[in-house]
């Protein structure tokens, strides 16, 4: 039961609503700084967006993580870091591709997405339906069909 966190990019304002939903339900305070969801901003070329944990199927920060802190939760599908277990080490953040993981600066430990217990806060507060909790595979799925609508549309303006 893979889940991940599907970005519209089209859709995406980056308002950045999903990271202080994130930083309210996991901290209990409005701050960018504390969100588990990341967002990518780039001022020059106007890009804010938000670039969350994709929960994968074989993580490569749980296979560098000495303390075997990371796992993956059968019963939300997310992919998670057991704080007790972490000794701020920062080997998942250096290995993760997207930089999901994250140091929490007051206990010197990292701290990643957990899908909210499979109820993602930043899905809910999305305003504009940019982030959709699906199964991984139907993530592919989705990616594929509004390739092909692109492409039909392109044709029909062709035709």
């Amino acid at each position: 039961m893979y889940k991940m966190i599907l970005v519209d990019f089209e859709k995406c304002v980056g308002c950045r609503n999903c990271a202080l939903a994130c930083s309210l339900a996991k901290e209990g305070s409005f701050s960018l700084a504390k969100a588990r969801l990341k967002t990518l901003w780039i001022p020059p070329l106007g890009i804010n967006m938000p670039m969350p944990c994709l929960h994968c199927f074989k993580p490569i920060c749980a296979d560098v993580c000495p303390m075997e802190a990371i796992s993956f939760n059968e019963n939300t599908g997310a992919v998670v870091i057991n704080e007790d277990r972490c000794i701020g080490c920062k080997m998942c953040v250096i290995a993760c591709p997207l930089g999901a993981p994250v140091v929490k600066p007051e206990e010197k430990t990292v701290v990643k997405c957990d899908l909210c217990e499979g109820d993602p806060e930043c899905v809910k507060y999305c305003v504009y339906g940019a982030l959709k909790l699906v199964m991984a595979d139907e993530a592919a799925y989705i990616k594929r069909k509004v390739e092909i609508e692109k492409f039909a549309e392109t044709l029909r303006k062709l035709v």
